[in-house]
């Protein structure tokens, strides 16, 4: 399998042809193509200024708090645009971790104050698996619309898929054998984000960055899949277990 980047694109704006444009760069065979959520965001409008999130109560006591714990001034506008943009706020202090309305879990709703020239953050996509569709129909291949986010109990970001079309979210391996013949009972290996993360590794950080990466010679034929990525609540005991924690400081 191989992972390539696709170079010069330009600085995506709301309306551009994304497709069209990826289209144009993208050489050789492509399986899959990864596209960084960044200029989906752009191409779909979803740029924006804090002084579109006039901030109410709740996000003027967030922001006091989270100055107050840092020792930085926290613009409680950007704490409005996080709880607009979230269903659920899993953690108030000393960060906000929240669920997108999509079922995405990240710290500050991913919302990005980085790359945005014109403006002072970007959303991430409002339904991104509808947005990878459409990228998939025009390209005529599966599609990957990826993130970067930190892990629990490990430090560093890595990419993640936070909408897909045209492959599986998971490869089942329940009910296959390993080497000495017992039967897997709960291995389901997450592809999307495999991807998405092989994709990041080409993709970069900052300003050297590209935004899209092509995959050729990947292969799911022959397995079971299931689109199932987000954790449902029920069985979600890290989110259970949040719900009834309190940060104790320092």
């Amino acid at each position: 399998m191989n992972v390539s980047p696709v170079t010069d694109l330009p600085e995506i704006s709301a309306g551009d042809d994304l497709a069209a444009l990826i289209a144009e760069r993208a050489d050789g065979d492509v399986d899959v193509v990864c596209v960084a959520s960044t200029v989906v965001s752009k191409a779909e409008g979803r740029a924006r200024d804090l002084a579109d999130f006039p901030a109410g109560p709740r996000a003027h006591e967030i922001a006091d708090r989270l100055a107050e714990l840092s020792g930085d001034e926290k613009d409680p506008r950007f704490a409005q645009a996080v709880l607009e943009e979230s269903t659920e706020l899993l953690m108030d202090e000393p960060f906000l971790l929240t669920e997108t309305r999509f079922g995405h879990v990240s710290v500050n709703a991913g919302i990005d104050r980085s790359n945005v020239p014109e403006n002072d953050i970007l959303l991430l996509p409002k339904r991104p698996s509808e947005s990878a569709r459409r990228l998939s129909d025009e390209l005529g291949v599966p599609v990957i619309v990826t993130d970067t986010c930190g892990r629990p109990f490990r430090h560093g970001q890595r990419g993640v898929a936070i909408g897909w079309a045209g492959l599986s979210a998971s490869r089942d391996w329940r009910g296959e054998h390993d080497r000495d013949g017992r039967e897997l009972g709960v291995t389901v290996e997450s592809v999307v984000d495999e991807l998405a993360a092989a994709a990041n590794l080409v993709l970069g950080e900052g300003a050297g960055g590209n935004p899209v990466a092509v995959v050729d010679g990947f292969d799911m034929d022959g397995f079971d899949g299931s689109d199932n990525l987000f954790r449902a609540v029920e069985g979600d005991f890290v989110r259970q277990a949040l719900r009834g924690w309190s940060y104790a400081g320092h």
